[in-house]
């Protein structure tokens, strides 16, 4: 099994280049599914996760071809609606086909989806949202099993118990632009992932109005038609570098990194004692020695996302004073404190509080990754503890980062892969 190995006390410098979006590309890649003619999707990162979907839409029955960062997808042969197990227990996104297969076929069947363990993630939303389309929902044996002879436009309200849902806006979105009427979708979430998706429908030639804000507005029906798509840049990636440089204390140059998509987390930033600017080229980040503590709230979006929650941690595990992380969307997303303190961070969890105490020092250790962005956060660790860091089940890391090892050894990081 690989491993992820990095020797701390390297100062970030240089540039670095952000990926396609993983969690844009996924929704988009069910998208083009709803087109009379093939697509090309452009920017789209070499991860496993987009490897899986490419699976999943093959299983479907269309012709997905990734070539460098560039993915071609035929849709004339998609006559399948199962989206096995096989594929859906590594990836939550696979749920995604239900929207797609009810927009084109009427018909779904979808495994109950895996991906990584950061807490309940019900898919209630998903089938509430499918259901008042006119969609027959079922669940057995493990799988979600929707019909629908006819999708009928309706009024729906999307906010759970963790505030908008991504995923259930992407399927109700793509289920909803074969629908007979209008839909009006309430709550929706304004992340950029879905405004990207929606933008992609609209150059298949859906009609969709409220793009970016809480209430889409669908008007179904209309034929789609193939498009040729570049998907926007991974704001979570770029987060996770904009911490790398602030942690080792360097600059570095975020090629492609969307400033208005990181909000949030550039006012945290700064707030910290990092500086930040925005350049023609995208955002350049520039490290110091006084840093001060802060307190993060996790919040959907446009609040700091959770997503970056285990990289600030790993700053603030080296900044003096005492800092608050408040994770308010995912219950089981603390696991990596453990790991942290094992090389030396001093943080105690207190419900959805973690309360972090800036130590001199962070050590090197072998540390087990719980999910996706906890590897990132271990690694950004290891950056700067005295020694070696071995970061084991970096296979979670290879769903959402895309060559993260090389781009850092290329800023300057002392880090290999290791078998």
């Amino acid at each position: 099994m690989q491993k992820i190995s990095v020797r701390g006390g390297k100062v970030l410098k240089g540039t670095v280049e952000i990926s396609g979006s993983k969690n844009a590309t996924l929704p988009v890649m069910t998208a083009v599914l709803l087109g009379e003619s093939p697509s090309i999707l452009r920017n789209v990162p070499h991860l496993n996760d987009v490897k899986t979907m490419t699976d999943v839409l093959t299983k479907l029955g269309a012709n997905a071809v990734l070539d460098d960062h560039t993915l071609k997808v035929d849709p004339a042969g998609f006559n399948q609606f199962e989206a096995p197990y096989e594929l859906v227990k590594t990836m939550r996104a696979s749920i995604y086909s239900l929207g797609a297969c009810l927009a084109r076929l009427g018909e779904a069947k979808v495994s109950l989806p895996g991906g990584c363990a950061i807490g309940a993630r019900p898919i209630d939303l998903h089938l509430k949202g499918v259901e008042q389309l006119g969609a027959k929902v079922t669940i057995q044996h493990g799988y979600v099993h929707a019909v629908a002879s006819k999708l009928k436009g309706a009024n729906i309200y999307l906010a759970g118990p963790h505030g908008p849902s991504l995923g259930a806006t992407v399927n109700v979105v793509l289920a909803a632009t074969a629908a007979e009427g209008t839909t009006v979708i309430d709550a929706a979430s304004t992340e950029p992932e879905v405004e990207d998706l929606v933008n992609c429908l609209i150059a298949m030639g859906a009609q969709i109005e409220g793009n970016g804000t809480s209430k889409l507005v669908i008007h179904g029906k209309k034929p789609l038609k193939g498009v040729d798509y570049s998907v926007i840049p991974d704001r979570v990636e770029a987060g996770t570098f904009m911490v790398a440089a602030a942690i080792t204390r360097g600059n570095v140059l975020l090629k492609k990194a969307n400033a208005h998509q990181l909000g949030a987390v550039i006012e945290k930033l700064r707030q910290i004692g990092v500086t930040v600017d925005e350049t023609s080229e995208g955002i350049r980040v520039v490290g110091s020695g006084e840093y001060k503590p802060a307190d993060v709230m996790i919040l959907p979006y446009p609040g700091f996302p959770t997503d970056m929650q285990a990289q600030i941690m790993a700053l603030l595990a080296t900044v003096p004073g005492n800092s608050i992380v408040t994770e308010t969307i995912w219950e089981n997303r603390f696991m990596h404190v453990f790991e942290m303190n094992r090389m030396g961070a001093d943080i105690t969890i207190d419900r959805s509080h973690a309360v972090v105490k800036g130590v001199k020092q962070l050590t090197g250790a072998p540390v087990m990754a719980s999910d996706l962005r906890a590897s990132a956060a271990l690694i950004l660790a290891g950056l700067v503890a005295d020694g070696e860091t071995l970061v084991q089940r970096i296979y979670h890391l290879d769903r959402g980062y895309e060559k993260i090892e090389e781009k850092l050894s290329a800023l300057g990081a002392d880090i290999k892969r290791i078998s």
